[in-house]
């Protein structure tokens, strides 16, 4: 749907039945998620036709992605939050200032990560949990994909913003093309240009550009808050609520990238087989939680807008009619990833038996548990899109920080690598523990708000 202004944009986003708003701004993400999944999955999927350590190799950076990745969601969804909160409450001008602070700070962000990185990519390489035989093709892949990440960051906080503000389509539009584009390339790069893994990093580096120059296009259409320099307002005020709006999603980011880090130190102590079966095994449920993140992220801005508008019943409805949906859809994937798992695992690499067994294992643990996302993920996307910093990151911390850390370092020592496969599935047991109490608290506290 188009709109001529912000505000006719606002009117639907507060009017309009939530349960058919939400399907609808969900689909664009949804498909936008898989893609950027799938082509995650692609560079994986190419270069294991290589060798396990190339394998290897595509895991252990894919950590450090996932740090740039942070960067950029931080920035994103910490701007895109304030945005449609102010668009709710019919507050342009501000929205205009907070889309720039987003925009501007993330793309020098970028920068500076690149140039750190690539000065010290032989101890980051070793840091991020390279082995001697995995060190050269992790050096190799690194020294192009960091080339990358002044637009990755920034494309991520143009995706968001649009995305915020209600506009999924034109965002999915940006993010599709570049996945498109990727998955295309690997091939031609890896083994029609005989670049090997590097054709790998470089058919990843320029569907980001890609994307990027897309989006920048796309953000001037359907209403969306214009990206001007002249907003740029750098002040305590705007950057507190990046802090509070993006905090959350710094926390779920950042630390996923921690625990494949010290998943990939734990995993190394079992050789490189186990390095590259948790690798597949972490893309796989990537891909699957993609779809769980993409319904989640068109539940946002129905959530953002009307909470900003006061209209707590219509963020409630939203949020139910997702956790109810989301739940049967897991409940799905679960049990079809738990037969199929030796086939998925195989996908990657199957030529090597020791990589499909490890692998097998913990995708089972792991499926196992995936319906608990239906609660904590939507939990997270309500606390983060209505304001509420501190208990968003809690919530976004404990899957894979203040659960998933101590145990990836207690667990192996008394169940070996089965306490490496296992970590993930108790981790997730843990956090629907600290999130429920922690999301019931704030749906009471708006149901007092409604009826007063």
């Amino acid at each position: 749907m188009k709109f001529a202004n912000a505000e006719e944009k606002r009117k639907y986003l507060t009017e309009a039945p939530v349960e058919k708003l939400v399907c609808k701004l969900a689909g664009p993400t949804i498909l936008s998620m898989l893609i950027t999944s799938f082509y995650n999955m692609a560079d994986t999927f190419f270069v294991g036709k290589i060798n396990t350590q190339a394998t290897a190799a595509v895991g252990v950076v894919f950590s450090l992605m996932a740090i740039i990745q942070a960067v950029g969601f931080f920035f994103g969804h910490g701007s895109g939050n304030y945005i449609s909160r102010k668009l709710g409450a019919k507050e342009i001008k501000e929205a205009e200032i907070m889309s720039a602070v987003g925009f501007f700070l993330a793309l020098l962000s970028g920068i500076i990560i690149m140039v750190v990185c690539l000065i010290f990519i032989k101890p980051l390489s070793y840091a991020l949990g390279s082995t001697e035989t995995i060190l050269p093709y992790t050096i190799t892949y690194l020294s192009i994909i960091l080339f990358g990440a002044p637009v990755m960051t920034s494309s991520l906080v143009l995706n968001n913003q649009m995305r915020f503000q209600g506009s999924a389509f034109y965002a999915m539009i940006g993010i599709v093309s570049g996945g498109i584009l990727n998955i295309i390339l690997d091939p031609i790069l890896i083994f029609g240009c005989k670049l090997g893994i590097a054709g790998a990093a470089l058919a990843t580096t320029i569907s980001q550009y890609i994307s990027f120059f897309l989006l920048l296009i796309l953000i001037r259409k359907g209403g969306n808050v214009p990206i001007r320099v002249r907003n740029f307002k750098l002040s305590f005020h705007y950057l507190k609520e990046v802090i509070r709006g993006g905090f959350p999603s710094l926390c779920r980011q950042g630390l996923a990238s921690v625990a494949t880090i010290c998943l990939n130190h734990m995993a190394g102590f079992y050789g490189d087989a186990a390095i590259a079966g948790m690798s597949i095994v972490t893309r796989i449920s990537m891909f699957a939680n993609s779809a769980l993140i993409g319904f989640g992220q068109g539940f946002q801005p129905v959530c953002g807008f009307n909470y900003g508008a006061s209209k707590y019943k219509r963020v409630l409805d939203a949020f139910w009619f997702c956790v109810k949906y989301a739940f049967l859809f897991l409940v799905v994937v679960s049990a079809a990833g738990f037969v199929f798992a030796p086939e998925l695992v195989a996908l990657f690499r199957k030529d090597d038996l020791e990589v499909i067994k490890i692998g097998t294992a913990a995708l089972r643990y792991q499926v196992v548990v995936f319906p608990f996302g239906a609660w904590i993920v939507m939990c997270n996307m309500m606390l983060q899109s209505i304001g509420k910093g501190l208990k968003a990151s809690i919530v976004a911390s404990a899957r894979q920080g203040l659960c998933f850390l101590p145990l990836i370092f207690i667990l192996p020592k008394f169940f070996g690598l089965a306490g490496v496969e296992i970590c993930q599935m108790i981790s997730d047991i843990l956090t629907l523990a600290i999130s429920v109490p922690i999301g019931f608290s704030v749906i009471n506290e708006m149901k007092k708000q409604e009826n007063t």
